[in-house]
């Protein structure tokens, strides 16, 4: 029974070129370590403790955050969700702590330079250990297996626990520099320092933003259906048709629900605009979304 109700964490990754695209669900991280010694973090950790936005959804949805009450004392440990007592907001599985715990991810996309970069993925026992720039510069230098090793290896040593403590790196290079090297540092002397220190630093500054730059493309972390659609979807005039956002059904135009929709018609909603979902998919979305239907539902 473990097994048909247990969750997990997840953090997707795909690159295609020197594009870098992240979709994560729970508190496993991604962090991007580039050329300029600048860490950004991919991620958004779903934690209860931290996020005070997906508290706020969750106690909007019906469920209870609070900590563990031991036998009517003082609450202890982190805050969890109820039922289940759960620490996250978002997972994958999990079905027996409430529909408010949802498996819709947040999902980033961005670019980096020809000159490369370093993906470091952990789950949460890493980075409760380490931060992300300490994971970045503890590895800088070493080859990808390596590096992943020594990250898990510095946790363990400052943590002292096994649980949860899995890392990947990937390196993302140009064909011709097998292994990522570090940032580059200029030695100067004093004399050197004092009299041409401001403009060095500036030349340095310089070309640090150009070789380490992140361009963002896309970000999106609404656990709301409705936010993460466009309105792109209308009638087809031809066949009377419409298609679900979802899955892509066509459905006869009395039987399309809106995403906007609710139990009682509302103008300001504007349910004829769209996106329209079948009627699977539509229960689908609300018990993604912790909405009880308050009445049954009738279909055609």
């Amino acid at each position: 029974m473990t097994g048909e109700t247990s969750g997990t964490t997840v953090t997707f990754v795909v690159i295609d070129g020197w594009t870098i695209t992240v979709a994560s669900v729970g508190d496993s991280r991604c962090i991007l370590d580039t050329q300029g010694g600048v860490v950004s973090l991919l991620t958004v950790d779903h934690r209860l403790e931290e996020n005070e936005e997906e508290r706020l959804r969750v106690t909007a949805s019906g469920g209870e955050v609070r900590r563990l009450n031991v036998f009517g004392c003082n609450e202890v440990g982190p805050l969890r969700c109820w039922p289940g007592g759960l620490c996250l907001s978002r997972s994958i599985g999990d079905t027996d702590v409430g529909e408010f715990i949802v498996p819709v991810p947040h999902v980033k996309q961005v670019k980096i330079s020809n000159a490369g970069g370093r993906l470091i993925i952990a789950s949460d026992g890493i980075w409760d250990a380490l931060s992300s720039d300490s994971a970045a510069q503890s590895c800088r230098g070493l080859p990808a297996e390596l590096a992943a090793k020594l990250v898990v290896k510095k946790a363990l040593s400052s943590r002292g626990l096994k649980d949860d403590t899995t890392c990947l790196v990937v390196d993302i290079i140009p064909y011709d520099h097998p292994i990522l090297p570090p940032p580059p540092r200029k030695k100067q002397n004093l004399l050197t320092s004092f009299l041409f220190g401001r403009r060095s630093q500036n030349a340095r500054s310089n070309k640090l933003s150009a070789v380490g730059v992140v361009e963002e493309l896309f970000e999106e972390g609404s656990a709301m259906l409705a936010e993460r659609l466009g309105k792109d979807f209308p009638l087809d005039s031809s066949s009377g048709l419409f298609r679900c956002a979802v899955c892509q059904a066509d459905m006869p135009a009395s039987e399309g629900l809106c995403v906007n929709s609710g139990p009682f018609f509302s103008p300001a909603s504007k349910p004829w605009e769209g996106p329209f979902l079948c009627a699977t998919c539509r229960r689908k979305k609300d018990a993604m979304e912790g909405k009880r239907p308050s009445r049954p539902i009738i279909t055609a």
